[in-house]
């Protein structure tokens, strides 16, 4: 069966390991299934809840969609594009809020964990953003969203938007209620100076995470320095509990290497850290340098990274446009 895949990023800039092996490596994967119809979106929509430096925010779309092409994604197999360049997503997302309660809203932990204690001063964009995400997937049909833990919950609140359009205006699965794909391993990539913290961007400190623009020296520096325990690495699955920096190096190396987590345990089972760090290095430096090669090229060349978001983005409002029409028919309009 043929699956329709819509995923969005936001750009940030300067991706870090855990978004590659969490969500582009993915990505990648499903776009060469060539049974799977693949729409990723750059979610510059979902960056302006926050306040964003204007020339910032240029440059980090850019820089995210340099990354994902360095990574594997083919803008002639995906439509590879930004979302301020349809205006379908805006136009669609205040539709769906005249059907979104206020009680779904106020179920969202996003929002608490992002706004903070002081929530009055949170923008109304941010306590919203979850329809808006519904509006991204709903308006091209999409059959499957890739999603981590944290994002299932915006998918949950997307399948009964979709459920009460269709049961309002009496039109049978009009609006498809999408369905999760979540990657069972290695989806959360944890901090290198703490397992008990998700790689971020927003760390303090740069060892903390590999970069995806990072050289050699720097990948082997943050390996070295990468936290660990003073026990052996165990044979067993099980005795990695309460094992957080453990578990999070095996999981990164696993991952690399597309294997189980038991074969990689199998591998270095009873050794030292040293050991896997080696060949973890390795791996990275296999991995990652010519992405942050590719993603310097291209950066290079940032007309031609506006050309591919403009003709994805067409590519994309043909598809979005066509969809509010028909949803502003169904509505009155």
């Amino acid at each position: 069966m043929t699956k329709k895949i819509f995923s969005g990023v936001q750009p940030t800039g300067n991706l870090h390991l855990g978004n590659y092996l969490g969500a582009i490596k993915n990505f990648v994967e499903l776009q060469n299934d060539k049974d799977n119809t693949c729409i990723y979106c750059v979610v510059d929509l979902h960056a302006i809840t926050l306040k964003q430096d204007p020339n910032e925010l240029k440059n980090n779309i850019r820089e995210t969609a340099a990354t994902f092409i360095a990574s594997g994604l083919d803008p002639s197999e995906s439509i590879l594009f930004n979302q301020s360049l349809v205006p379908a997503h805006s136009e669609g997302s205040w539709i769906l809020s005249c059907i979104a309660r206020m009680g779904w809203l106020n179920r969202m932990t996003q929002f608490k964990e992002k706004a903070g204690k002081d929530k009055e001063k949170a923008s109304i964009g941010l306590y919203i953003y979850p329809i808006l995400m519904a509006a991204d997937i709903m308006l091209y049909d999409s059959t499957h969203v890739p999603v981590g833990d944290d994002q299932k919950q915006h998918l949950e609140l997307c399948r009964d938007i979709a459920q009460k359009f269709n049961n309002d205006y009496k039109v049978q699965d009009f609006l498809v209620p999408p369905e999760p794909l979540i990657q069972k391993q290695f989806s959360r990539i944890m901090s290198l100076k703490d397992g008990s913290k998700k790689m971020s961007k927003s760390d303090e400190s740069d060892l903390s995470r590999i970069n995806l623009k990072d050289d050699k020296d720097s990948i082997s520096n943050k390996i070295k320095k990468a936290k660990t325990d003073q026990h052996p690495i165990p044979s067993k699955i099980k005795e990695l509990e309460n094992r957080p920096e453990a578990e999070n190096l095996l999981g990164i190396y696993s991952s690399l290497k597309n294997q189980k987590i038991e074969k990689t345990l199998e591998e270095f089972g009873g050794k030292n850290f040293s050991e896997l760090k080696i060949n973890l290095t390795d791996q990275l430096i296999e991995r990652i340098t010519p992405i942050a090669g590719e993603i310097n090229r291209l950066l290079d060349n940032p007309d031609y990274l506006d050309k591919i978001l403009f003709s994805g983005g067409e590519k994309a409002n043909a598809i979005a446009e066509k969809k509010v029409k028909e949803l502003k028919k169904i509505i009155g309009f």
